[in-house]
């Protein structure tokens, strides 16, 4: 993005916009997009502190990501009667908010939280899918564009849902396997339908099609394989495995941090993609460095260092003596706390 406004994108107008000729350009409140922050651009116009809506306490990440699940929420229950992606709705509001938290973002574990879900998980998780690929997307070092376009279809991933009656997807209990295999046709239902939204990409339709296969052929709906998956769908489907299994459901409880990531490394070079797999592993134990750790002789102990080769068998510190992890097999990390402060 080249804006000399680009410190912006995400933010929300105090009031409305107007040129030097008197010109309308956008009504306050809006959440600055980049479309919007290119048309700024155009006429001239140098943002600052006058024009933004000043942040409070309560806008911090966890509000933001409050703030787009509600949204969302909104916008699925309305498109459950009109049987229409709402893309607009979703690319000038919620896009920006995922955008900003990204680029803003310095504690993982912070965000990490941030995105739990509630008892909103089936709004949350499309927020926080949208997150967590644009993420790793900005780790494996994505131009701006395609970045845009993942981030987009990510957030879309799961719009097929809403062709799927609510009351499976709240369901306190395992679904049966009939239930099963309609709860499956989501991915369909979502392809179709952004196929047949204005203004949507194929790209993006394929990632809803595709989010739930596997690498190894076990995924559906269509068993693919390899390279027969779009890159952008198999950063999609890590997101998505993250968040579900960190998640609260009514059937289960949520799976702790670094338990998720030890099942994910079982599966990297199975059902997930290696390479993506192995930057989503890597980045996230380095946010643990300064953590509190308990391990499974019950000693708690201090992450000091990531081996890039072993990332999720650190090097510990305990009361002055470094115990490495790599090096001993006896020991291994039963649960990772908040940073010591």
């Amino acid at each position: 993005m080249d804006s000399i406004n680009k410190a912006f994108l995400g933010k929300r107008l105090k009031r409305d916009l107007f040129n030097s000729h008197g010109v309308f350009i956008a009504p306050a409140r809006t959440v600055l997009n980049e479309e919007q922050l290119a048309i700024i651009d155009k006429h001239g116009i140098q943002l600052d502190s006058l024009y933004i809506q000043e942040e409070t306490r309560s806008s911090n990440v966890q509000s933001r990501m409050d703030t787009s699940a509600a949204y969302v929420r909104e916008l699925f229950d309305k498109a459950r009667y009109t049987k229409q992606v709402p893309l607009l709705e979703i690319r000038e509001e919620i896009i920006p908010i995922i955008q900003q938290v990204v680029s803003g973002t310095t504690d993982i574990h912070e965000l990490f939280a941030s995105l739990q879900s509630k008892d909103d998980y089936t709004y949350r998780h499309n927020v926080a899918v949208g997150v967590l690929s644009t993420l790793i997307g900005r780790w494996l070092g994505m131009p701006e564009s395609e970045l845009a376009q993942l981030t987009l279809a990510a957030t879309l991933h799961d719009i097929g849902k809403l062709k799927i009656p609510h009351d499976l997807l709240v369901k306190p209990d395992r679904l049966t396997t009939e239930e099963f295999e309609l709860v499956k046709k989501h991915t369909i239902f979502g392809y179709e339908m952004i196929k047949e939204t204005v203004g949507a990409t194929h790209m993006q339709a394929v990632v809803a099609l595709q989010h739930h296969e596997r690498q190894d052929g076990s995924g559906y709906p269509l068993a693919l394989r390899g390279d027969q998956i779009a890159p952008l769908s198999r950063i999609v489907a890590i997101a998505d495995i993250f968040h579900a299994m960190t998640s609260e459901r009514p059937y289960r409880k949520a799976a702790p941090f670094y338990h998720t990531l030890q099942e994910m490394n079982t599966h990297t070079f199975g059902e997930l993609e290696p390479h993506v797999c192995r930057i989503f592993i890597d980045r996230m134990m380095q946010s643990t460095l300064s953590h509190e750790v308990v391990l499974t002789d019950g000693r708690r102990g201090t992450i000091i260092l990531i081996h890039r080769h072993d990332p999720l068998r650190p090097l510990i510190s305990i009361d002055d003596v470094f115990i490495d992890l790599s090096k001993d097999s006896t020991l291994k990390i039963v649960s990772v706390a908040p940073k010591k402060h």
